[in-house]
């Protein structure tokens, strides 16, 4: 915890971003009957009955200092997938930094080992030198900004049903484009940490 607190403390700097790496799952829902549209007077009708489509996965990162951020749906979440997320993240997003000091929690598919399952060894090897990697503690999930991250984007544009992936992506990236800068300013450090949070701390005599 004490980690993380301090990796967030840190003056921003461009060789050096700090991103928050997170996912979680949309169930997929498509309409049976076509919802009524409102009109004056009467609010729109969408009937209960749905058929399901599967679900999907959702990456997210996000640099905390600078409000970026990067959204990618995909059909499932497997080692290649996040190897594939981490490679637009160093290769794309951040090309010219020297280290991108990484976030996230003890997720299976959180580690680097992943970019072997995904690419050559020189390749996988390139990756992992790119990456700084920092692990929130277990029950810490709320240290992740990415977690909050997510929270706004299900509660601003994933609480529709939503037929396909095609359709998702769509959702995300207009979201992404209209979203505000979403900078993030941490107060808590580890000394107020060793205070409230005393309770976990062991007890030294």
């Amino acid at each position: 915890m004490e980690d993380v607190l301090e990796v967030y403390h840190r003056p921003y700097d461009k060789a050096r971003p700090q991103v928050c790496l997170d996912e979680t799952s949309k169930q997929l829902l498509e309409h049976v009957r076509v919802p009524i549209p409102a009109r004056p007077g009467r609010a729109a009708r969408v009937d209960d009955e749905y058929k399901r489509c599967g679900t999907t996965n959702i990456f997210a990162a996000v640099e905390p200092l600078t409000g970026w951020c990067m959204v990618q749906a995909t059909d499932h979440r497997t080692n290649v997938d996040m190897a594939q997320f981490l490679r637009r993240i160093s290769d794309e997003a951040f090309p010219n930094a020297s280290v991108i000091v990484l976030v996230m929690d003890n997720l299976s598919i959180h580690t680097l080992s992943c970019l072997y399952e995904a690419f050559a060894p020189a390749e996988a090897r390139r990756l992992t030198r790119r990456f700084e990697v920092h692990y929130t503690p277990k029950h810490g999930s709320w240290l992740n900004v990415a977690e909050t991250f997510l929270s706004s984007l299900a509660r601003q544009c994933l609480d529709q049903r939503i037929p396909n992936v095609a359709e998702l992506r769509t959702i995300l990236t207009a979201w992404c484009g209209k979203r505000k800068t979403g900078r993030v300013t941490w107060q808590f450090t580890a000394e107020h940490a060793r205070i409230k949070l005393r309770r976990l701390y062991p007890s030294i005599p």
